[in-house]
């Protein structure tokens, strides 16, 4: 009897060895994304804007990539590419009013079919309940900034708190309770910087005597792209109400648009800010009130018109999108340190991107969608000291097609053949492999019932060119050189001396939608 019961205590060592000898031998993966959090507020992208030291702290000891883009730049679509590693065509989530199929084939799924332990906290914003996770504790649409309710498998309950806070104690609580002999694979993703930027109370003074510089687009006259010219997000006509946190008797009716769907909710869009004002405990109250409140006393006493409100407005933004930054900045510190002070920062994979890029003042916008640049290309950077060498820089083109065979591929677990992106492994290890993409298609899809007026388009982003046509009631066609006009700000396309571009463009556009099987002037 005793030599059976040492069999078996024996048994049961050499199980959970094997156990923790596999989750030892396959990568955790943790995949941080925030949603709209441009390059240009990062100081690893070189942004003198603000100081980001934990993000910079993964680019110093992984990969920063310069060339990372998504294809569809909004933030439902985006989230869907990540899930399923398809276009926006192919995973039926084209724009923020669909619903995403969690019925479908995702690398989650697979991930947890192959034995990782698997989590999603934060912001989901796909309508439907998340599958394919052991863990999940989401926020309710775009979720709030202060005292957010989050929703789980037992239900919706509201958290008193800030949201960036207290999105990384769930993402701690499901690293803090995971299963040690499994892998993990954790996907944690921020609310902050996206739209209406409401800081952590003790960042509310950050930048409180600093001017923030006009980017030199600012003052864009949008000639020769009349759809830029028409899209309805330029910052001065933010609310300022609910962007610019003025109480409604500071500035009496609202003036700003502040997007073309305003009119279809059944409340002025300035409610908006006194709704989250009224969330507040008493003593966030008197913080906010004892910074917002100078800033209407001053707007009361002299109300700036014109330029000069545009400006005033670009401050307020874009000191309160920063603020954002600070607490998402400082918080993924907090999840870094766990890592190392429980040994797991060796075997984890962390990733660190935004859903998309975001205008911080270019064009004399803000928000996203256009296929220009600030939008369409995301920060992303890696790190996995096992295989990435610390320190470097990748200029080739990836996408956010690319992060699901990218996990797979590190897990070895079988990437499908449809996924439409291609594993970054070796991209990340410094050995970009022949034959790796020189150019990629993009698709926006959200008019005219969504925001903002951008109207529809595709195109075909190159190393150096971009082709984009616009359809529906603006069917023409755009041509950049992004080595001579980097800011985008000149439309060759019926220049003179471009014929021979053109037709090249057109071509690897028509390839493009071919390969990913999409044909958007049939539809």
């Amino acid at each position: 009897m005793k030599n059976t019961a040492r069999v078996l205590v024996s048994l049961a060592v050499a199980i959970c060895s094997i156990g923790a000898a596999s989750a030892q031998g396959r990568p955790n993966v943790l995949f941080i994304m925030s949603d709209d959090h441009a390059e240009q507020a990062i100081s690893a992208y070189g942004s003198e804007l603000i100081e980001t030291p934990n993000i910079d702290r993964l680019a110093r000891e992984g990969m920063l990539f310069r060339n990372a883009f998504v294809t569809n730049s909004i933030c439902g679509p985006s989230r869907a590419v990540l899930l399923s590693g398809k276009y926006s065509h192919l995973n039926g989530l084209r724009d923020n009013r669909d619903e995403f199929d969690g019925s479908q084939q995702t690398f989650p799924k697979l991930l947890q079919k192959a034995g990782y332990q698997t989590g999603m906290v934060g912001k989901w914003h796909l309508k439907t309940e998340p599958t394919g996770f052991d863990y999940w504790k989401i926020l309710v649409g775009q979720g709030e900034y202060y005292n957010p309710d989050f929703i789980d498998a037992s239900g919706q309950k509201r958290h008193e708190g800030y949201v960036t806070t207290l999105t990384t104690d769930f993402a701690l609580e499901f690293l803090e309770g995971r299963d040690r002999d499994r892998p993990f694979a954790l996907l944690y993703h921020h609310k902050a910087p996206h739209r209406n930027w409401m800081p952590d109370m003790k960042h509310l003074e950050m930048y409180a005597d600093e001017d923030i510089p006009l980017p030199p687009t600012f003052w864009d006259d949008y000639h020769g792209r009349p759809a830029a010219a028409a899209a309805d997000m330029r910052i001065d006509d933010m609310f300022l109400g609910m962007d610019m946190k003025l109480r409604q008797k500071t500035f009496g009716e609202e003036t700003g648009t502040g997007g073309a769907a305003g009119a279809n909710l059944p409340f002025p869009l300035g409610q908006l800010g006194e709704m989250s004002y009224a969330r507040l405990t008493p003593e966030q109250r008197e913080a906010w009130d004892a910074h917002y409140g100078s800033i209407n006393e001053a707007f009361a006493a002299d109300r700036p018109e014109g330029r000069a409100l545009s400006e005033w407005k670009y401050q307020r933004y874009m000191k309160d999108y920063l603020r954002c930054i600070a607490s998402v900045d400082e918080n993924i510190g907090r999840v870094l340190d766990y890592l190392d002070e429980n040994g797991l920062a060796d075997n984890t994979i962390v990733v660190y991107t935004s859903d998309q890029g975001f205008y911080l003042g270019e064009h004399g916008w803000y928000d996203k969608r256009f296929m220009y640049e600030e939008s369409l290309g995301t920060p992303l950077i890696v790190r996995y000291p096992g295989e990435i060498p610390a320190g470097q820089v990748s200029e080739d083109l990836v996408l956010n097609l690319d992060f699901a065979p990218t996990f797979l591929d590190y897990a070895g677990v079988e990437i499908p053949e449809d996924l439409q992106g291609r594993s970054l492994r070796q991209v990340a290890a410094g050995d970009t492999p022949e034959g790796w993409r020189t150019d990629f298609y993009y698709r926006y899809y959200e008019f005219p019932h969504g925001w903002h007026s951008v109207r529809p388009h595709y195109g075909v982003r190159t190393e150096r060119y971009k082709l984009i046509r616009f359809q529906g009631d603006m069917d023409y066609w755009e041509l950049f050189d992004l080595q001579a006009d980097p800011r985008e700000v000149n439309n060759l396309y019926d220049r003179e001396g471009f014929d021979d571009v053109k037709a090249k463009l057109h071509a690897r556009l028509e390839a493009l939608q071919t390969q990913v099987g999409d044909s958007p002037d049939a539809d």
